[in-house]
């Protein structure tokens, strides 16, 4: 991992906060040169959460998964903290930070989305899969200065997809 002090990633959590609801991409290869447009898929399993029975205005929650590559190989955590603003009986209005601490660097992001589910806990059975995408805002080491969209595509409650597209920085 990464040996990002805490200040660094406050300080790449609160701009991505700044910029929540902000959404931009471009796709491209895979692991190219840093600068040029990119796209990672990665995979997500849930390994830990603290989402309340009841999603409550205000009352903060997160999720964390560990992602693999394509080959299965462990590369890093998405870590995502969420806010309800809003609680309705088909769903809630969230703002939300993630941060991915992968092996070559961090990535951060921001983004307000409907969460299309109750108000209680999603069911860990005959779960619906739904997405959402966040707007990069930033990044060190291998991503420094990165920009572009994270697409995350929740398959079943504890294993999501991440596409993650970099725009390249000469755009």
């Amino acid at each position: 991992m990464t040996n990002m002090d805490r200040r660094g990633v406050l300080r790449l959590t609160s701009a991505a906060t700044v910029a929540g609801g902000l959404v931009a991409g471009a796709g491209g290869a895979a692991h190219a040169a840093p600068g040029a447009a990119r796209r990672i898929t990665l995979t997500g399993r849930r390994t830990g959460a603290n989402i309340p029975e009841v999603l409550t205005v205000g009352v903060p929650y997160f999720v964390r998964y560990e992602l693999s590559d394509a080959q299965g190989d462990g590369v890093g955590t998405e870590n995502a903290h969420c806010l309800p603003v809003v609680v309705g009986l088909d769903g809630s209005s969230v703002l939300a930070t993630l941060v991915l601490s992968l092996d070559d660097g961090l990535i951060t992001a921001a983004t307000a989305f409907q969460r299309p589910l109750p108000a209680v806990t999603e069911s860990p059975v005959n779960a619906q899969p739904w997405s959402h995408v966040f707007a990069v805002t930033g990044g060190t080491e291998a991503y420094e200065g990165a920009a572009g969209s994270i697409t995350i595509d929740h398959l079943t409650r504890d294993e999501n997809v991440l596409t993650i597209d970099l725009a390249d920085a000469s755009l």
